[in-house]
């Protein structure tokens, strides 16, 4: 008897992506919840490890599952926005000094003399192999940061994004969507322009290069802002419904006291000690916001063509996020010396098991969401040419 038990094709059925369309695509929100959570991880620990396998989560997730949209190519970006990061931060702690104490000595460079009112900060000395690696650390942890956010512009549309949010945060939500997408447009401007140098024989590197690539960009850059301004005002941007005032003073107060309640709900759970008071006072601030939103949408007159729908492959990749996050939270209140290793005495950092594998779940988009018609005809051409061979 051949073919694999039934339980086994279920979930075969089950896991399998179907291609990517207009109809199945995962709303904005599933992705940016599922980089959040990968981000709210990497803000809980300093272990190299455990932070350089949420960047290979997201990395993969991102190959795997991104589109050729101009908002794709943003993520090598990210990448290298990262990196730079990480070298200036160790380049502060080499010139300015660091209050790590530290036993191992790699260099000392001149001391800066400075006055009496600047106790406490010196420029140069001595640079302790502690220092560093603490440096190290701290650059990682911001760099992963970096690298999350840049993988939620990479994989969510901004437009769908747009069209996702509350009627109440519609004009907010354009500015904020409008900025989003400067970065990716303004990446794949360059690259063009650099592509285009690069086919006419011309040099792409050195300062005259970048000044008369950046040009164009900035030309670029001002013909959409152009374009997109006439474009909402061909649409009626900015037009909203009458309202009594007292609505519009009880929808101000609610919408703020919520956004506020988040906030400090936020900070406690990216805090070292607040997760005790982080997630009540987070979940009080989002009924409220949300009780403000939902006033506050009376006075929009947009309507909504083809919304999102939330369905069961959208709710497992936030949810791997969010499993992501409560197990990382869980892992330092249980365990934080595994997390965050102490660099005094100098010590190699470990891997703790449990912590890596729920960093492990942060991969289920990469096998529930859809597959990208590039991606699929790529993936089908490779089995084909292995077939022929």
């Amino acid at each position: 008897m051949t073919g694999s038990p039934a339980p086994a094709r279920l979930l075969r059925r089950a896991l399998h992506a179907p291609e990517a369309d207009r109809g199945n695509a995962l709303p904005a929100g599933a992705w940016w919840l599922w980089a959040l959570g990968l981000a709210t991880a990497a803000s809980r620990t300093t272990n190299p490890l455990i932070l350089g396998l949420l960047v290979g989560v997201a990395g993969y997730v991102v190959a795997a599952r991104r589109t050729d949209a101009p908002w794709a190519r943003s993520y090598g970006a990210f990448v290298k926005l990262g990196l730079f990061v990480v070298a200036l931060r160790l380049l502060f702690s080499v010139f300015l000094g660091s209050s790590i104490p530290g036993t191992h000595t790699v260099l000392t460079l001149p001391e800066l003399p400075l006055p009496d009112w600047m106790r406490g900060v010196r420029i140069g000395g001595r640079v302790t192999a502690e220092q560093l690696v603490h440096a190290l650390y701290d650059g990682m942890k911001l760099a992963t940061l970096l690298v999350c956010v840049g993988a939620a512009n990479a994989l969510a549309n901004p437009a769908r994004l747009l069209k996702s949010l509350p009627g109440a945060l519609y004009e907010a939500g354009v500015a904020v969507v409008v900025a989003m997408t400067f970065a990716p447009n303004m990446v794949a401007d360059v690259a063009r322009l650099r592509h285009a140098r690069r086919l006419r024989g011309r040099p792409t590197g050195g300062v005259r290069a970048v000044a008369q690539i950046g040009l164009p960009v900035v030309e670029g850059a001002l013909e959409r802002s152009v374009a997109v301004a006439a474009s909402m005002d061909a649409r009626g941007y900015g037009r909203t419904a009458r309202v009594p005032a007292a609505v519009r003073r009880t929808t101000n107060v609610l919408t703020l006291g919520g956004l506020l309640g988040v906030c400090a709900g936020t900070y406690g759970l990216l805090a070292a000690q607040g997760a005790v008071y982080g997630l009540p006072l987070l979940l009080a601030g989002l009924v409220v916001a949300m009780a403000g939103l939902r006033l506050g949408g009376r006075r929009s007159v947009r309507t909504r063509y083809r919304p999102d729908r939330w369905g069961v492959r959208a709710w497992l990749v936030a949810g791997s996020g969010a499993v992501v996050a409560a197990a990382m939270i869980w892992a330092v209140a249980v365990d934080p010396g595994s997390l965050r290793p102490g660099v005094v005495p100098l010590t190699a950092p470990v891997l703790p098991l449990w912590p890596a594998a729920a960093v492990l779940v942060g991969l289920l988009p990469a096998l529930v969401a859809p597959v990208p018609p590039s991606s699929r005809t790529t993936t089908g051409q490779a089995h084909r040419g292995k077939e022929q061979a």
